[in-house]
């Protein structure tokens, strides 16, 4: 995931900022339908109205083909999806309880783009090499990748390569290797340097290992304002084993909630640059996110009832931190509830927004569960 806020354009009418976020969706079920393609969901949540909106679908898939493992990235009024893997959903059986079969079809380098005013995709040149759960942000008006799989076969190995996307000359520079094989890595800029963070890390072959086996504990730092500059290895910034989620810049402060096994933990924590440890933000625990559809759904039906989180992301816009969370109600209803993180309050920093139903305005969806599910980390665009 990776996303710019430029230079803040206020809206000539009324002089506000308009940010949106941006996921892609995919139907956990493969579609019954035939007539037409079914494949990524583009959709956008628009924090002052608390509403949903489909944009788009992703273009050039045929049907029950999905993209995941993608990153998203924006610049100005545009959103790019770069990468990912190919796959296809094949129903095994068709009983009360289907069974899903994920079949990988490619690794892919593809690089498209949307306009968001116009609602318009175009092709993009393509990265240099494929890649999947790879490191993406952006910096300066370019977009860094680095890491990943190239391929879907076993064993999993990481690539310690990395590339730069200039949208002004439509072109792709390959970077200075990275120290480590990753993937499952984290990108971010933070104090003006690209940062690709822990993941799943692992020494080349023939490189020796003078970190005493701290790879997946590390991060690789790039300073873009160097010209000619190699990656600086930065020990000890994710000391868990497991790759994070995400990991989002609030000002000057890294903040995150979770790893790559469990999205939320229970808290939001802070990086300490000087201890090199993660703090807890003491306002931001709660005994579970999902602890707050709860009284919102008994509002609502005025009875208790059993809920599922189905999926759920994190987008930073100014100082707040919007958790995107879709649950499945009573085993059969199905809702999206944003719960929003204070940064800076001293007290009550967090807040809910009114529950509200999934809609089923496409025929594919409505044959099936309806049930979607997230296929990659969502984005903050500023229009």
């Amino acid at each position: 995931m990776g996303s710019q806020i430029p230079p803040r354009p206020r809206n000539a009418a009324t002089g506000a900022i308009t940010y949106q976020i941006i996921a892609s969706f995919c139907l956990k079920l493969p579609s019954t339908a035939t007539t037409s393609a079914v494949s990524n969901s583009i959709r956008s949540f628009d924090p002052k109205t608390n509403k949903w909106t489909r944009i788009s679908r992703t273009p050039y898939l045929l049907h029950n083909q999905f993209l995941k493992c993608f990153s998203m990235a924006s610049i100005n009024h545009y959103l790019y999806i770069i990468g990912g893997r190919l796959c296809e959903k094949q129903l095994i059986a068709h009983d009360t309880n289907p069974e899903v079969s994920e079949i990988d079809i490619e690794v892919l380098k593809t690089v498209i783009r949307l306009d968001l005013r116009t609602n318009s995709w175009q092709t993009c040149a393509p990265l240099t090499t494929p890649r999947f759960d790879f490191a993406c942000t952006v910096n300066n008006g370019k977009i860094y990748v680095a890491g990943g799989l190239q391929s879907t076969l076993a064993p999993a190995i990481g690539t310690s390569s990395a590339e730069v996307y200039n949208p002004e000359t439509d072109t792709w520079t390959p970077l200075p290797d990275m120290h480590f094989l990753r993937y499952k890595c984290v990108g971010l800029t933070w104090r003006g340097k690209v940062h690709v963070v822990g993941g799943f890390a692992e020494r080349s072959g023939s490189d020796p290992n003078p970190y005493g086996g701290f790879e997946r504990s590390s991060a690789e730092v790039l300073d873009p304002n160097k010209h000619g500059s190699n990656w600086d290895l930065m020990v000890n910034m994710w000391p868990l084993d497991v790759p994070p989620n995400q990991i989002v810049v609030v000002g000057d402060r890294l903040l995150s909630s979770g790893d790559c096994l469990n999205a939320w933990k229970g808290h939001v924590e802070e990086y300490d640059v000087n201890m090199k440890i993660w703090n807890v933000i003491e306002r931001s625990s709660v005994k579970g996110l999902d602890c707050h559809i709860g009284p919102i759904m008994m509002m609502i039906s005025g009875k208790d009832q059993t809920y599922q989180r189905l999926y759920m992301t994190m987008a930073a816009i100014g100082t707040q931190l919007y958790f995107l969370a879709g649950y499945k109600v009573n085993n059969e209803r199905r809702v999206s509830v944003v719960h929003v993180f204070d940064t800076l309050a001293s007290e009550n920093a967090w807040r809910s927004y009114e529950v509200t139903e999934e809609d089923e305005e496409d025929e594919e969806e409505e044959t099936m569960s309806c049930e979607r599910e997230l296929c990659g980390h969502c984005c903050v665009v500023q229009l």
